[in-house]
C-alpha cells in the first residue's frame, strides 16, 4: 500500500498510464544496487531515490575530493574528505525519507560483490574502471539479475542495458570483451559534467523501466553520445554465442 504522502510525492509519475499505482508499488518494494557514486551515480542515486525505489544499496570506497564537485552532484563541498557512501546517503535521506539506504564502503571482492548482486532487483554500473566492470558483469550473469551500464568520458557517453534472463541479451562482456590495455579514466581524460549526468538520468530511466516493467529497455542496443554535437547514435549487439561469461547461460 501507499501511503497518503506517498501518493503525493509521487503523484506526477503516477499519473502515467506506464506507472501507475501498481508501477510505484513495484518502484517501492525494489531493491536496486548502485556500484559507484561519482559522476554517474550521484544522477542515478538521487533520481531513483526521488523516485521512489525502496531500498538503495550503495557502494564506493572512495572519499569526496574537491575535483568530484564538477560533476558530482549528490556531494557538495562539506562533503570534501567524507567516505562518497556516507555523503550519498546523507542526501538521499534529505531527499527522501522514506528510502532505506545500505551502504557498501569497503571495495567488493567476488564473494562480497556476488553476496550484494544476490541482495537485489537490479545492478548499476556507474564505475570507471574495466576489470570492475567485468566482475559485475559476471556477478549479474551468475545471479541472472539486469545491469543497467553507462560510462562517459570527455565529451562522449555509451549506454546500454544487460538482461541475462533474456537469452537474446548480451552481456557485457559480449560487447567489449577484453577490453584496451589504454584505458583511460577521467581523471587523465577529463570529462564535461552535464554528459555524465546526462548518461546517469537515462540510466535511472533505464532502470525505472526495468523495476516497474513498461518501456523499452536498451537490451541489444548500444546508445553512444556526442556531446559536442549533441548527436545521438545506436547500434545492434547481439549475443556472443561463444562469450566467455554469457555463452553457456540460457538457451
Amino acid at each position: 500500500m501507499l501511503t497518503d504522502e506517498e501518493l503525493l510525492r509521487y503523484s506526477r509519475q503516477i499519473l502515467l498510464k506506464q506507472v501507475d499505482i501498481e508501477g510505484q508499488l513495484k518502484l517501492k518494494g525494489s531493491r536496486v544496487l548502485i556500484v559507484g557514486l561519482g559522476g554517474l551515480g550521484s544522477p542515478v542515486a538521487l533520481y531513483l531515490a526521488a523516485a521512489g525505489v525502496g531500498e538503495l544499496h550503495l557502494a564506493d570506497f572512495d572519499q569526496v575530493d574537491l575535483t568530484n564537485l564538477q560533476r558530482q552532484i549528490a556531494h557538495d563541498t562539506s562533503s570534501v574528505g567524507l567516505h562518497k557512501v556516507d555523503s550519498a546517503v546523507a542526501r538521499i535521506a534529505a531527499l527522501n525519507p522514506e528510502v532505506v539506504t545500505l551502504g557498501h564502503r569497503a571495495g567488493l571482492d567476488a564473494d562480497s560483490l556476488e553476496a550484494a548482486v544476490r541482495a537485489v532487483d537490479l545492478v548499476l554500473d556507474c564505475t570507471d574502471n574495466f576489470s570492475i566492470r567485468e566482475a559485475i558483469n559476471q556477478a549479474c550473469v551468475a545471479a541472472c539479475k539486469p545491469l543497467v551500464s553507462g560510462a562517459a568520458i570527455r565529451l562522449e557517453g555509451q549506454l546500454s542495458v544487460f538482461d541475462p534472463r533474456d537469452d537474446r541479451s548480451p552481456c557485457y562482456h559480449c560487447l567489449y570483451g577484453h577490453g584496451s590495455e589504454a584505458e583511460l579514466t577521467c581523471s587523465e581524460a577529463g570529462v564535461l559534467g552535464p554528459l555524465v549526468g546526462l548518461v546517469g538520468s537515462l540510466q535511472a530511466l533505464e532502470a525505472l523501466k526495468l523495476l516497474a516493467g513498461f518501456g523499452e529497455p536498451l537490451v541489444g542496443r548500444l546508445l553512444l553520445i556526442d556531446g559536442f554535437s549533441s548527436r545521438f547514435r545506436e547500434l545492434r549487439v547481439k549475443r556472443d554465442p561463444a562469450c566467455a561469461v554469457c555463452g553457456g547461460h540460457g538457451g
